[in-house]
Formats: structure tokens, C-alpha cells, sequence
């Protein structure tokens, strides 16, 4: 009942694509001709964690099985280490299930183009690991505020507003109001022309670097 439910709520929140909802992988394998070919798999890992023996087999099997195919961890435990496991083993992404349907949706979607989904609560968890003299956001220091500055950095990874809401804990609204902001600093038309001179940007700061005077 968890699958079908999970099924019906994704394609609710118009994820966009037809969601077959499978015990096993095998189940899958018989069923198949009735859908549309792979996009994405949503492995649902439930109570288990990645660490648990053989759960990390399993998702080395699947990601293996399907190498074109981004494998998606959903599970309830967001603990980094977890994470991490999940994606050694070949996973593009891990959705814990304290977030919304809306995030889990767009998480599916940025997988399906490339991109991996990780919570931001996890990762924040270990920044007093970072030095912050390293820290990415330098080539943005001077021209935006700071939260201006990692909303600038999510464009550049194609992330969409619900993911930068989720992984930054804004509204959504005040992503939006980020957005315009960063747009007229810019002189940006769109997010697609945020995202290439915020790469311009990264890459003047590396030519200076690698060219001292």
C-alpha cells in the first residue's frame, strides 16, 4: 500500500512522468513492456540504512544493472555517513523522508538531467570541518549578500527553486526575490544568463589565480 500511495502522491505533484510502483526489481523485469522505458528508479530503502549488511550490495546491484539509469535512495535516515554509503555505491541521489513531496519531486527531476540530490541538512551538519578559507562563495564576495551568493551558486548547478528553498530553509518567495536581485546585478535577463556569468565569474577568479602579477 506504502508503494502505491507514494506512486499516486508523485504523480499528484506532477513529477511528470508515468510511475510504476515495484516490489523488486524483478517484478519489474516482467512488467516491463507494459510502461514506458526507465527514467529514474526510486529505491525506497524504508527503515534500513545503507550501512546495514547487504543493504549496500543491493544498491550496488541495481546501479550496476541499470548504469544509464539514476538510482534515487528514499529513506529515513539522513545521516551523512548513510548518504554518503548510498552514493559510494552508485546511487544519484538520497531523498529522507522528512521532506515534502514537492522536494522528493523535484529531487527525481534533477536526477533524471544529471544532477544529485543530497539533504542540506546532513551536509550542514559537518561545515565545521570546512575551512573557511576555502569556501567557494569567493568569487561572489563583494558583489551579492551571502544568501544571494549561495542562491547564485545553486543556479550555477541548474538546482530549482524548491531545491534551493529546501537545501538554503527559505520560502520559496524569498528564493524568487533572491533570483530577480541577482538578475539586476547582473544585468541577467534569465537564470539561464545568471548561471553562465556566475561561471564566468568562477573562471576569471582561476585565471587570476594560475596568473599571478
Amino acid at each position: 500500500m506504502d508503494r502505491e500511495c507514494l506512486a499516486s502522491a508523485l504523480v499528484d505533484h506532477e513529477l511528470g512522468m508515468v510511475v510504476a510502483a515495484m516490489g523488486s526489481i524483478e517484478q519489474w523485469r516482467v512488467k516491463k513492456s507494459s510502461f514506458p522505458p526507465l527514467v529514474a528508479i526510486l529505491f525506497n530503502l524504508g527503515g534500513r540504512k545503507a550501512t546495514d549488511h547487504g543493504v549496500a550490495d543491493e544498491i550496488r546491484h541495481i546501479s550496476s544493472q541499470f548504469r544509464s539509469i539514476p538510482v534515487i535512495i528514499l529513506a529515513d535516515n539522513e545521516d551523512l555517513a548513510q548518504i554518503l554509503t548510498a552514493l559510494e555505491c552508485g546511487a544519484r541521489g538520497y531523498i529522507p523522508t522528512s521532506v515534502g513531496i514537492d522536494v522528493c519531486v523535484e529531487a527525481i527531476n534533477l536526477a533524471a538531467v544529471g544532477g544529485i540530490f543530497v539533504p542540506a541538512s546532513s551536509v550542514l551538519s559537518m561545515r565545521h570541518l570546512i575551512d573557511p578559507g576555502s569556501c567557494d562563495r569567493q568569487p561572489l564576495a563583494g558583489l551579492f549578500t551571502l544568501r544571494q551568493a549561495e542562491v547564485a551558486q545553486a543556479l550555477l548547478h541548474g538546482k530549482a527553486n524548491k531545491i534551493i528553498a529546501y537545501e538554503l530553509n527559505l520560502r520559496e518567495s524569498t528564493v524568487k526575490v533572491h533570483i530577480r536581485n541577482i538578475m539586476k546585478k547582473l544585468k541577467a535577463a534569465n537564470r539561464t544568463e545568471v548561471a553562465c556569468k556566475v561561471k564566468d565569474l568562477f573562471a576569471e577568479r582561476t585565471l587570476a589565480e594560475s596568473d599571478p602579477k
